[in-house]
């Protein structure tokens, strides 16, 4: 759906007639002014806001006031806060390609890097998904949470924490995690790189499969003693068990591999008896659709059966890196705010959809949309 458009004329009281038959919905509008750039905006009650930026006053007042400037108002109805901070950035992309991201003042998110092309690996937090051979987790709600969350997965593994290009020499000082035994020293030719290149895959087996790795090696190991009757070896297995758990709880709810973030936002649509999917699939931003929750009464279908359509053809267009990185950045902008509607719902593959979950959750945004009585 494109934008609505109101033309400002030099009759100032055939613009009130027209701000008088804007809806007070929630939109996103550009307003067009007769010199100089437009100004866009995003707003829960758009007529209040018009009324505000272009009304007469009868009184002076310090509040921006473009009623003797605007030639051109353009707007686009939303249903939720996520379809309008959509509308916007893909606006602002059109309208101000050299700056958009700091006219809508939409921040990068943190994630953790596991750097894969280097001899030794490391991890460290960047706010760009970049193309070279690495793995990113993430995106997390602030850089302090991606922090905590690295600092206590390195706690499981033996990979090094330092951020120094090595040389390996046994002169080399080391560090406090190699004397903690926190670290394979590979500084100190303590390991060679094949031997600390099979420590990294554990960590990006246990990064890539949100710490089911290492639960389930930990969980056999100590089923195993317990078996054998060795109640002290399976007690530590058990703390150290627990341990991993506490770790996996300090994820933000949208972090994972982010090759592997499947998910779909269900949010309320402008039109009546459906709901907007939003969906996300190997991390990629995909083409929204419109799904009706009302079945056609001539031929009933199955609401899961209806969903299973819907997702057999997702499909989006070829997004560039930056792209790809600024939808999920509008996206964990969105689920971490105290502003979000609607429900996100992830999964694993999308050929391992919970279609009951789902169901549910339109189920519950029908009910919201129905009249009280």
């Amino acid at each position: 759906m494109g934008m609505k458009a109101i033309e400002v004329r030099e009759d100032l009281q055939q613009l009130d007639r027209a701000l008088d038959a804007v809806p007070n919905a929630p939109a996103v509008f550009i307003l067009w002014p007769n010199e100089g750039g437009p100004y866009l905006s995003k707003t829960a009650l758009l007529r209040r806001r018009l009324m505000r930026l272009l009304k007469e006053r009868e009184r002076p007042s310090r509040l921006l006031n473009l009623r003797h400037t605007v030639a051109r108002i353009e707007y686009r109805l939303t249903a939720s806060a996520l379809e309008s901070s959509v509308v916007q950035y893909e606006s602002a992309r059109r309208l101000f390609p050299e700056n958009y991201l700091e006219v809508i003042r939409l921040p990068m998110p943190p994630y953790v890097k596991l750097v894969l092309n280097n001899e030794f690996p490391r991890s460290y937090i960047t706010t760009h998904i970049a193309r070279t051979s690495g793995l990113f987790f993430g995106p997390f709600r602030a850089r302090a949470a991606a922090e905590r969350f690295e600092s206590q997965f390195l706690d499981l593994f033996q990979m090094r924490r330092c951020q120094e290009d090595l040389t390996p020499s046994r002169d080399h000082p080391g560090c406090i995690y190699g004397e903690m035994n926190m670290c394979l020293r590979p500084c100190q030719q303590a390991v060679g790189p094949a031997e600390y290149a099979r420590e990294v895959e554990r960590v990006a087996e246990f990064l890539r499969t949100d710490g089911r790795s290492l639960l389930d090696a930990i969980g056999q190991s100590r089923d195993r003693m317990s078996e054998e009757m060795n109640f002290e070896e399976a007690a530590r297995l058990h703390k150290r068990f627990e341990k991993v758990e506490e770790v996996l709880k300090l994820r933000d709810d949208l972090a994972r591999d982010v090759d592997r973030l499947q998910g779909v936002a269900i949010t309320r649509s402008l039109a009546p008896g459906a709901v907007d999917l939003w969906f996300v699939r190997d991390g990629s931003w995909q083409t929204p659709r419109q799904f009706s929750y009302q079945a056609p009464l001539a031929k009933p279908v199955p609401l899961d059966q209806r969903l299973r359509e819907i997702f057999a053809g997702v499909s989006g267009p070829k997004l560039t890196l930056r792209e790809r990185q600024e939808y999920l950045a509008v996206l964990a902008r969105w689920y971490y705010s105290s502003w979000r509607d609607g429900e996100w719902l992830s999964f694993e593959t999308y050929g391992e959809i919970p279609y009951r979950k789902l169901v549910h959750a339109v189920s519950r945004l029908a009910r919201r949309d129905l009249p009280s009585s």
